[in-house]
């Protein structure tokens, strides 16, 4: 049977194949303020949007109503003053939704029980939203004989099929309203109704580029909404745009051409850089997702098929983006935790589309011109770098036969344009709690492996993720390979020579960690701060001497944790209030101020898997990555002087600073970006108080650079911070200074 939302498509592209059988159409243009490039009229029942869009080209869109719903009756381009070219006509827009609970995990609930807080509803309302292990789409196998069935992952019992509720958008618009926001444009259509959520459908368009991009823009009242949802337009003529084209995860090229059958459903394709392009004679439109914030976090980053495409008639087509609801290797089916919808808060659920008078693949290319082909640009006087890959590394390297063997995951992490990838064995693998000569030999080997896998501009490091006895979960970097155990036997030294492996540490406690860091110039920092193992954490801690020390760099930056799309910021209640509420309590001590450092934490890659959404990544300001046989000392030091910006990949800060003395100050930044920007902001903090100050950046377009001097009143403040927000999500931003 043919879904609804299919036969709706069928339905309107007969409905509006004149322009008489469109409805009246109302449209409040109050807060429109016409500028040049950027248009928009109403008359004869269209609202008809213009804008100038990437070099020589001109696009324009006209909309109208069919029965409540809104209808795009025409989107055309066209080259400098020639003729309009249409691309589509008649599109629907269509959303569909899923819904689950959101749980808080046992994962969650064993560090916080280790610190002796006991489980009350109370703290499982405060940590459900940052689950981690929580898949709310997949229920529990049926009970064996005798036995009970449900997950061990969650709290709250097992999952009920009557739980998850599956809806399409609905529409019933009587009226439109435009606005203009700097370099933008936005037509919204209330009466949108999609499952539990309610609101209202925009199109946003901007000046200087080609991208449209379209949300659901809704809220629902129920309680711990998880959602997932896909997105698109129908109604696309096959004459105008007779086939769809992608990329394979091979990177072949690969085409569909409408001769095929009519579909059931929609056809989701595994396609690389998650860009699908409808193509024709008079141009081309590419569907593709946000490159960041449509991905919640995963402990594997395949590429589950972003992008779909549905033939509803002989002569009519839709495309669009979707996500899966559930992983497809079967371990990892317990961790996929969706988005979160807190009642009450505005989800936007967006998708893009861009237009061009060009063919199908240069169409593709210039959309991947937003994301650097899906790679972090070299910046003159950075290195790239990020951390905590569970690889098993040296057990698959042993398994070769051979330590000089490549492995896939390095070539994929250098195709993305990292330098410095820092590695977490023991996690699993190896022998992380042996107390002596089996782990020191791990570690040997562990060494050996990841200086084969470096070479003159790229450095593999042989870290730790090993999570004992200071509170959470933590990565611990070293200058140099250094052995030592996390076990400390009765009668066992703290520190020995070894005849084999030289010096050699045993550790049994947070003194004795500390005191080899001290030793050997280590540092260290939370990962997935206030989720996970490390819920609770870091603030359990604030007051602890291992905290209060220079050692210790901050929290870790892995944004995808607790995903939610009413946010102007990722990651901003785990990631930087964390951050700002420690620099706050620790103002005025003489310690260093506390970091946010881009970190991955994901177990096996392959080069044909989707990594960039995933991938935050830290620009240290080295001149030169160090060699297989150099110690890593440089990369440490930036690390802990904040000589680093951490980014989506987006928006680059290569350079950033603070003028001038006394109560008058000026942050100076020089911002690059693709996306149109949002916003960029000066946080700071007075010891007490956190507070910001918000620029709006909506009047800077698609690929720009630009330096900011932002005055600032330094008087009785402690620190200062930097960041900027791109329309997209995307976002990029500086290490907090103290102020002088």
């Amino acid at each position: 049977m043919r879904t609804t939302s299919s036969l709706l498509v069928t339905v309107l592209a007969g409905a509006l194949s004149s322009s008489a059988s469109a409805e009246p159409l109302r449209c409040d243009l109050t807060r429109f303020k016409p500028a040049p490039g950027l248009t928009a009229a109403l008359g004869d029942s269209l609202l008809t949007v213009s804008w100038r869009g990437d070099g020589n080209q001109e696009l324009r869109l006209r909309f109208t109503l069919a029965e409540g719903r809104p209808v795009i009756r025409d989107l055309s381009v066209r080259k400098g003053t020639g003729a309009w070219a249409t691309l589509g006509e008649s599109l629907t827009p269509e959303y569909h939704v899923v819904t689950g609970v959101r749980r808080m995990t046992t994962q969650q609930a064993d560090p916080l029980k280790a610190a002796g807080i006991e489980i009350t509803e109370d703290v499982i309302d405060k940590h459900r939203w940052y689950a981690f292990w929580d898949a709310p789409l997949e229920l529990p196998p049926p009970p064996a004989p005798g036995g009970r069935g449900g997950s061990s992952r969650v709290l709250g019992g097992p999952r009920t099929a009557s739980e998850i509720r599956r809806a399409d958008a609905t529409f019933s618009a009587t009226s439109c309203r435009v606005r203009t926001d700097g370099a933008s444009l936005e037509v919204s259509y209330p009466g949108l109704t999609l499952g539990v959520f309610a609101g209202e459908l925009r199109f946003t368009v901007y000046r200087g580029t080609n991208l449209i991009r379209m949300d659901a823009v809704a809220k629902t009242s129920e309680k711990w909404v998880a959602y997932k949802y896909d997105a698109g337009l129908g109604g696309f003529s096959i004459g105008l745009t007779p086939r769809v084209a992608w990329r394979d995860t091979g990177g072949h090229p690969q085409h569909y051409a409408f001769g095929g059958v009519i579909n059931q459903s929609m056809v989701p394709l595994k396609a690389a850089n998650r860009v699908l392009v409808a193509e024709g004679k008079n141009g081309s439109v590419a569907a593709f997702t946000p490159p960041h914030t449509y991905f919640f976090t995963r402990e594997v980053d395949t590429n589950l098929g972003y992008v779909w495409y549905r033939k509803d008639e002989a002569g009519r087509f839709g495309f669009g983006i979707r996500q899966a609801e559930r992983e497809e290797v079967q371990q990892y089916v317990d961790n996929f935790a969706l988005f979160n919808a807190p009642p009450g808060t505005e989800q936007r659920m967006g998708v893009y589309f861009y237009a061009s008078a060009e063919g199908g693949e240069p169409t593709r290319q210039a959309v991947l011109a937003f994301t650097h082909g899906d790679t972090f640009k070299p910046v003159n006087g950075y290195k790239t770098m990020v951390n905590h890959f569970h690889l098993r590394f040296t057990e698959r390297v042993r398994a070769t036969k051979s330590f000089d063997s490549p492995i896939q995951d390095i070539a994929a992490m250098k195709a993305l344009g990292l330098n410095i990838v820092g590695l977490s064995d023991f996690h699993g693998d190896l022998h992380a709690n042996d107390a002596g000569a089996v782990r020191f030999q791990d570690q040997r080997d562990y060494g050996e492996a990841t200086r084969r896998a470096s070479d003159a501009d790229f450095l593999v490091t042989p870290w730790e993720e090993p999570s004992a006895y200071f509170g959470g979960h933590y990565n611990i970097l070293f200058p140099k390979n250094v052995y030592w155990t996390k076990v400390r036997k009765e009668g066992q030294p703290f520190t020995e020579q070894d005849p084999v492996f030289g010096r050699v540490y045993h550790t049994g406690s947070t003194e004795d960690v500390q005191k080899m860091m001290d030793a050997e110039g280590a540092f260290w920092y939370h990962a997935h701060p206030r989720t996970k193992g490390t819920t609770g954490y870091p603030d359990l801690i604030f007051d602890k001497p291992w905290t209060r020390n220079d050692r210790y760099l901050g929290v870790a930056f892995k944004p995808g944790m607790g995903m939610d799309l009413s946010e102007a910021r990722m990651c901003e209640w785990r990631c930087f209030d964390v951050t700002d509420t420690m620099n706050n309590s620790y103002a005025g001590s003489g310690l260093r101020p506390k970091y946010i450092i881009a970190d991955i934490d994901t177990y096996q890659k392959s080069p044909e898997d989707d990594l960039y959404p995933n991938f935050p990544v830290n620009y240290l300001k080295l001149d030169k990555v160090p060699g297989p046989d150099e110690d890593w000392s440089p990369v440490l030091t930036a690390l802990r002087n904040g000589d680093f910006f951490v980014t989506t990949g987006e928006i680059l800060i290569p350079s950033y600073k603070v003028e001038g003395t006394g109560d008058k100050r000026t942050i100076v930044a020089d911002v690059e970006w693709t996306f149109p920007l949002s916003f960029v902001e000066v946080v700071w903090g007075d010891g007490k108080k956190i507070d910001r100050q918000i620029i709006s950046a909506t009047d800077l377009g698609a690929f720009g650079t630009k330096q900011f001097r932002i005055p600032f009143e330094a008087a009785g403040r402690a620190w200062v911070r930097f960041a900027v927000w791109d329309s997209a999500g995307n976002g990029g931003f500086v290490q907090p200074l103290w102020i002088k």
